[in-house]
């Protein structure tokens, strides 16, 4: 049975989807002034979008201010009146898309109905397929923040803490009182993103949805039991809806 989605605001793009010198976006010049509000913004995800294409190409550490401003099509003095520097600017990055992620992830989720392996199975495609959907984020946000400082290492340490909400309706887990649940659901996220790390690090990152049998399995087989997780552990079908895709991102191909 397809669930019926609800209608969702309009999205917001996820840092890298977009190329930063988009003409598209460019500020038009002409008798009505723009707003600086709206010059700020717009220099600002520009930013976002160069900065996650430069540090995926080139690697955090190789990464330059003005490789990143030639990318956006923004120039140093607008760089420096949004950022401290480019590891605030990485910040500001990494918090900006975690939120479009987890955005995304929470509809799945709840637009999945109240049987939990297929929303945690619809949470955890969502993931895949948004990874995917932009390779440069993806290798930015998993692979990248190790390199960006303890700052960063932090913000990672607390989006995989978020994720233990997913597991707030699974089952109690093991019968054995010897067995906390806190820490188990702790283990599993951990397993969870070191996979898609791997993946994401060693590539095809296009090919991410392919673990999501495995993922859904790993998931679920240590709360329900492995009868319930086979359940759970099926294809992509046509009655999961389209593929998810980061907001702006060029199509992947994914059924």
């Amino acid at each position: 049975m397809t669930t019926l989605r609800r209608p969702q605001p309009a999205p917001i793009p996820l840092p890298g989807a977009r190329p930063g010198r988009d003409p598209g976006r460019a500020i038009k010049r002409g008798p009505r002034r723009v707003s600086a509000e709206v010059v700020a913004a717009t220099q600002r995800d520009r930013l976002f979008d160069g900065l996650v294409q430069e540090v995926a190409t080139k690697g955090y550490d190789n990464a330059r201010v003005t490789d990143i401003c030639r990318a956006a099509g923004v120039t140093r003095p607008a760089f420096y009146a949004l950022f401290t520097g480019k590891e605030d600017a990485f910040l500001a990055a990494y918090r900006h898309g975690i939120a479009v992620v987890s955005q995304l992830m929470e509809n799945a989720y709840r637009d999945a109905g109240p049987d939990w392996p297929d929303a945690a199975r619809a949470a955890l495609r969502t993931l895949l397929e948004v990874l995917a959907s932009v390779p440069a984020f993806a290798r930015m946000a998993l692979v990248e923040v190790d390199a960006a400082g303890p700052d960063a290492r932090r913000e990672r340490d607390a989006l995989l803490t978020s994720f233990r909400r997913f597991f707030a309706d699974a089952g109690p887990g093991p019968g054995s009182g010897d067995v906390d649940r806190e820490l188990l659901v702790s283990t599993v996220v951990g397993g969870l993103h070191a996979t898609i790390r791997g993946r994401v690090a060693h590539g095809p990152i296009e090919e991410l949805p392919a673990l999501l049998p495995v993922l859904t399995y790993a998931a679920i087989a240590p709360f329900l039991g492995p009868a319930e997780a086979t359940r759970a552990t099926r294809p992509v079908n046509p009655a999961d809806g389209p593929a998810a895709a980061a907001p702006c991102a060029e199509p992947t191909g994914q059924p």
